[in-house]
């Protein structure tokens, strides 16, 4: 008896869907698939029109450009940002009482996992236990830098692994062997920066959301402590202390404190206000907010195997999680203050080589599943198995000493944040 987890993973794609999916992958085939999803505020006016808050970087705060025409055009969601809120759609959620992945999705990339530490052991000691039993520990699918992360670097047992599948990747083209291991690094880019390879693949699927049109608003706040109500004494009393101290009683919310500046700035210029400091407060989007996704085809169809069946194998499995990833509807409540949704269906188009884009229909969502499960058979297959013939995890140890020596290793080629 089947549960519907396995019941679901087990249909085979129509014929229709397969001959589809697979002219893509042909020489002459379209150079990408392609979507514009247009993208509206919850709290938007009749016309589209909302308030919505951009992330705030360091410095700079709103990453907001200025075209030529003075349109003012703002990051709602960057590249990578998109990418690692797609990733995790493939991550185990748990197995039901047969050992069946309650998502579909997770049967069709392995569940690698990295323990970091043991019930609060600080020193990554895999001998180490605590008392409440707790086990912390990372999926691959939630590195910021995937198979090239330096988690991965300092896991004695997995980093060789990869490095021999970056080494296959770089020398002899194969892209297969990471692909069985981690293929969502090749989904979603990778750069083996601070490996010995130096390996860099570009996404296959890439998405960003911006803000057209858009004008800067600020914010201010008042914070009421209880200083008021404090007898002279206590007044006296903390007044002394954060003097000794040399602390304000604001930053501990023992006093009233505005909030109108942003620290990171010089709050007044010769004397006057500067509006450049003003707290931010979010963008109006008098424009469109669009959300576009690319798969990148012609990448995807320069991704080889160790010989031609490989080659094609390796590309309609990448293929098929690209699809899924690309047609997942992700969360879009992106941060405070940054609730989205999405009120019309999408429409796709293929780009061919020459001459317009073309509309095109992309099968249901089980259709697509089906391709990608029977494309990952030959893949799942290096898996390792129980005696049941039931996936096992893939779980690594985290050394803190190895890390200790990546840290004292010195990488000239390596760029400055990879090694900061």
């Amino acid at each position: 008896m089947t549960s519907k987890a396995e019941e679901n993973t087990t249909q085979l794609p129509s014929k229709e869907t397969t001959e589809l999916l697979d002219s893509w992958l042909a020489a002459d085939g379209p150079v990408a698939l392609r979507l514009r999803q247009k993208l509206r505020p919850v709290e938007a006016d009749e016309d589209g029109r909302g308030v919505i808050f951009p992330p705030t970087y360091a410095d700079i705060g709103y990453n907001i450009d200025t075209l030529a025409d003075g349109t003012r055009v703002a990051m709602i969601d960057t590249v990578g940002s998109q990418a690692n809120r797609l990733e995790p759609i493939f991550k185990s959620t748990g197995k039901d009482a047969e050992g069946n992945e309650l998502n579909a999705l997770a049967s069709l990339v392995p569940q690698v996992e990295i323990i970091l530490h043991r019930a609060g052991g600080k020193k990554g000691n895999k001998k180490q236990e605590g008392e409440d039993g707790h086990i912390e520990k990372r999926s691959l699918l939630d590195l910021a830098h995937r198979s090239a992360d330096a988690v991965v670097l300092a896991s004695p047992t997995l980093a060789p692994e990869i490095a021999k599948a970056f080494e296959a990747l770089r020398n002899k083209g194969n892209a297969a062997p990471l692909a069985a291991l981690a293929p969502t690094s090749l989904l979603f880019g990778v750069w083996d920066s601070r490996g010995e390879s130096k390996e860099k693949r570009p996404r296959l699927v890439r998405s960003i959301i911006r803000a057209w049109d858009v004008e800067i608003l600020h914010s201010a706040a008042q914070f009421n402590s209880v200083w008021k109500a404090l007898s002279e004494e206590q007044k006296e009393e903390l007044k002394k202390e954060a003097k000794a101290k040399k602390i304000k009683l604001s930053v501990k919310g023992f006093a009233d404190a505005p909030a109108t500046f942003r620290t990171d700035k010089n709050q007044f210029i010769y004397g006057a206000p500067n509006p450049e400091a003003r707290v931010l407060g979010g963008v109006l989007a008098k424009g469109s907010v669009e959300r576009d996704v690319t798969i990148n085809l012609v990448a995807l169809r320069g991704i080889r195997g160790k010989d031609a069946q490989e080659t094609i194998e390796v590309q309609k499995y990448l293929l098929g999680l690209a699809l899924l990833a690309a047609t997942a509807d992700i969360e879009l409540f992106l941060r405070e203050g940054c609730l989205l949704s999405c009120p019309n269906d999408d429409t796709w188009i293929k780009v061919p080589r020459r001459g317009e884009p073309i509309g095109v229909s992309l099968p249901k969502h089980d259709e697509l599943v089906a391709y990608a499960m029977a494309a990952a058979e030959p893949f799942k297959a290096k898996w390792p198995k129980d005696k049941d013939g039931k996936d096992l995890p893939f779980e690594h140890e985290f050394d803190l000493e190895k890390a200790k020596k990546l840290l004292a290793k010195k990488d000239d080629d390596a760029p400055e944040e990879a090694q900061g």
